[in-house]
């Protein structure tokens, strides 16, 4: 078990509205709620492009965080609509859940707009890409911060199935308290380091 696997099924999501229950249930299992990616190092990066670059480098440990089932398709995904281009920052496909998933990140809050642009994104991809065999697409939202109330009220109204999560590029904050006041902070192991190395 994943040191953050405990997150499992808490996304704030809408899947029990927009799923069959069937489907519903399993996709609720695999979203967490918040996803570590310690392998982007302490500076956090301040473009959606910078992440997405760092994490199709490291796409095993990308896939390892996300959990099992999960393909990657590719990273700025072309769509045309219209006469105009779009790319949605990453897209996988679900093998259990037979879905294509979308992924869109962002460095900061969570704003309600960034929801109606991840439906945009599941539109497109439901009717450009997927087949009759594949169930409907799922979109997840990965943003810096967010708050429940207002992930809750982001999601309401959709038909689209979507999850809003948080990522993090550092481990201590996304322990459960009772772990966090046990283990040293970044400055003790510093310090323990440096003590070590004279």
């Amino acid at each position: 078990m994943f040191y953050n696997d405990w997150l499992l099924g808490q996304s704030d999501n809408n899947f029990a509205v927009s799923l069959p229950p069937e489907q519903s249930d399993m996709a609720v299992q695999i979203f967490k709620d918040s996803y570590i990616f310690d392998f982007l190092g302490t500076d956090t990066p301040r473009r959606e492009l910078d992440i997405e670059k760092v994490l199709t480098a490291h796409v095993e440990k990308f896939l390892l965080e996300l959990g099992q089932g999960f393909a990657f398709v590719g990273r700025q995904v072309l769509l045309e609509v219209g006469d105009s281009d779009f790319r949605l920052d990453l897209l996988f496909y679900h093998l259990k859940l037979r879905c294509f998933v979308v992924i869109e990140l962002k460095t900061g809050k969570l704003e309600p707009g960034h929801i109606s642009q991840l439906g945009f994104y599941i539109n497109v991809v439901d009717d450009l890409m997927r087949t009759a065999d594949d169930k409907p697409t799922i979109g997840l939202l990965l943003v810096k911060e967010k708050n429940h109330l207002i992930a809750e009220y982001c999601l309401q109204g959709y038909t689209q199935p979507m999850g809003i999560s948080e990522w993090q590029n550092n481990i201590n904050k996304s322990l459960p308290p009772e772990l966090k006041s046990s283990l040293p902070s970044i400055e003790e192991l510093e310090s323990e380091l440096n003590i070590d190395q004279a």
